[in-house]
């Protein structure tokens, strides 16, 4: 019978590294140390590939999947052309010199980060923007003029607006996960922001996407300056040194199976993904029920608590974090070792950037998934999109962890589940009395329902969240929409 084996995450292991050093680059002093105090030396394949190109102010359009090394790409490049042409800029504190477009408040947060360190021997001012929070503080902030500002769209629109800064001198844009920012309905507040700026060969462009489809192309071949294209292959979307099972239990031996197969597995740090918040919240509920010390995350937490729960995540406080897949795009969390599907999500690129949380840079990882009957059938789809079957793990009696499960200790279910018995109760009493004027005189007519179709549709409302969205973002709505005239155009190919 195949059992788990247990996996330690290796380090530091250099398969994933070229043989080039950053150090063989004309980098400024300052980044070299600021790259030193990061523990690398050697570039990752879209570093050595893509370097060269911007460090001469090549346009790049760069397909490649986190955990690749683009964000340090893309830093190198910005602070490398705003220390050299730092003595130049004698601009007012409005003037933002670059802007990094990210799709997720997360990969926003991370993307900072990761400035910060690159950065920490500059003298470089950041810039920080999401919505969900402190929008007094960062709105402060960016009063006090920064130099790399780093933020989601919608949240820079809103400050841009306001006059709080201006694009007019911005000598680099890098759009990061640009995909997803198709996907979340980023695209018309991109556009906006682009064509506020100094024209594409004024400034240099960097465009980073998963896979560069005819959407992508398109923008690039109207808002950069003929970009090359660099391309990092792989022959599967999947990490080389994941090892991917899948188990097939009933509905009711998920959580007594997730419970066996964590007695039996050893690593630092596991993430497990479920369809919904309401799934998440009840494991969490379990888990912690079995001492376990667990954070969960959805869409609905937050931002403050976001950036708790995932400190204490990073930091070893909690081990195991619960969450839907707002987590599963846009975070850099090291040594994570195992990630749970405890449901298969329906969209095979959904499953992909799930277990792209582990194995990432060089090192292994697991990822685990249940297809239970109610999400069986979406297995199909994804072992055809990552082409290859996932190994079949057998479920024996002593994987099995049979328990109890522990009672939800939420007073405050017990209050929502009040409240809406209370509110049923009203409902039920309008119905009942629909009929009834003041003073006890009958209607002779039914007040008229209103078509749903025709009222409350708030789809032409650009800032609300999707309802069917678990993604805990603030995109717009409206997608892109290609006209059949504008498909017919010819793209030339970038690069």
């Amino acid at each position: 019978m195949n059992q788990p084996s247990i996996i330690k995450p290796k380090k530091e292991n250099l398969t994933h590294l070229t043989d080039k050093r950053f150090d063989q680059f004309d980098l400024r002093p300052e980044l070299l140390k600021g790259i030193v105090a990061t523990g690398f030396r050697y570039c990752t394949e879209i570093q050595a590939q893509a370097l060269p190109l911007v460090l001469e102010g090549t346009d790049i359009a760069g397909q490649a999947h986190t955990g690749t090394g683009k964000t340090a790409t893309f830093l190198l490049a910005i602070y490398q052309r705003l220390l050299i042409g730092q003595a130049l800029n004698s601009e007012s504190e409005k003037s933002v010199r670059a802007i990094v477009l990210a799709p997720t408040r997360e990969l926003a947060i991370q993307i900072h980060e990761d400035a910060k360190t690159l950065g920490a021997y500059t003298n470089l001012r950041l810039g920080l923007v999401y919505g969900g929070t402190a929008y007094q503080n960062q709105r402060l902030r960016l009063a006090e003029g920064v130099d790399i500002l780093i933020g989601t769209p919608g949240r820079l629109i809103d400050y841009f607006k306001q006059g709080i800064f201006h694009l007019k001198n911005v000598e680099v844009i890098v759009l990061d996960e640009a995909d997803r920012m198709f996907d979340l309905g980023f695209i018309r507040d991109i556009r906006y922001i682009l064509r506020r700026m100094p024209p594409p060969n004024k400034r240099l462009n960097m465009l980073f996407s998963a896979t560069l489809s005819y959407r992508i192309k398109e923008l690039a071949y109207e808002h950069m300056n003929d970009p090359k294209t660099v391309i990092i292959e792989s022959t599967t979307p999947v990490a080389d040194r994941l090892i991917e099972q899948i188990y097939y239990p009933a509905n009711n031996e998920k959580f007594s199976l997730l419970l066996g197969v964590m007695n039996q597995i050893s690593g630092d740090r596991v993430l497990i993904f479920a369809n919904t918040r309401n799934t998440c919240e009840q494991l969490g509920q379990w888990l912690n029920g079995h001492n376990y010390a667990v954070g969960v995350l959805s869409g609905d937490v937050p931002q403050r608590k976001r950036e708790k729960l995932l400190s204490d995540f990073k930091n070893g406080q909690k081990r195991i974090l619960v969450a839907t897949d707002v987590a599963a795009r846009g975070l850099h969390i090291p040594r994570v070792s195992h990630v749970f599907n405890y449901d298969l999500p329906q969209d095979p690129e959904d499953y992909v950037h799930r277990i792209g949380r582990t194995a990432r840079a060089g090192e292994s990882g697991y990822a685990i998934s249940f297809a239970c009957e109610e999400h069986a059938l979406s297995l199909l789809d994804i072992e055809s999109f990552i082409g290859h079957s996932l190994e079949k793990m057998e479920i024996s009696e002593n994987l099995l962890h049979r328990t109890q499960m522990p009672d939800i200790p939420s007073h405050q279910s017990k209050k929502k589940l009040g409240k809406q018995q209370d509110n049923s109760n009203q409902n039920k009493k309008k119905q009942k009395n629909w009929g009834e004027k003041k003073g006890g005189e009958k209607f002779k007519t039914k007040p008229v329902e209103l078509d749903r179709k025709d009222h409350g549709n708030t789809s032409n409302n650009s800032h609300k969240h999707s309802k069917n969205s678990n993604k805990g973002n603030e995109p717009l709505t409206s997608n892109l929409r290609i006209s059949p005239q504008r498909k017919k155009r010819e793209i030339p190919a970038i690069g």
